[in-house]
């Protein structure tokens, strides 16, 4: 199991800010919390995600993935 922690925006959109989830790739798992939090849909895309500290834009592997994190774009600075 690999624990999915959301932030900001994204944890709103999804309601939780953490869970654990089984999907063995990067594509399977943003299709799956999509289905679950629909209001993931509009966020999603814009979001930064970090499988184990890595920014992963592509599809990948989750097989020995232990955390990944969603990070929506921040203002400010």
């Amino acid at each position: 199991m690999t624990r999915v922690r959301y932030f900001a925006a994204a944890a709103e959109a999804a309601g939780v800010d953490a869970e654990e989830r089984g999907e063995a790739t990067l594509v399977e798992l943003r299709a799956a919390v999509v289905a679950e939090h629909p209001t993931l849909a509009g966020i999603l895309p814009q979001c930064a995600v970090l499988v184990d500290g890595v920014r992963s834009d592509d599809d990948r592997s989750l097989d020995n993935a232990t955390l990944i994190d969603v990070l929506p774009p921040f203002a400010g600075g």
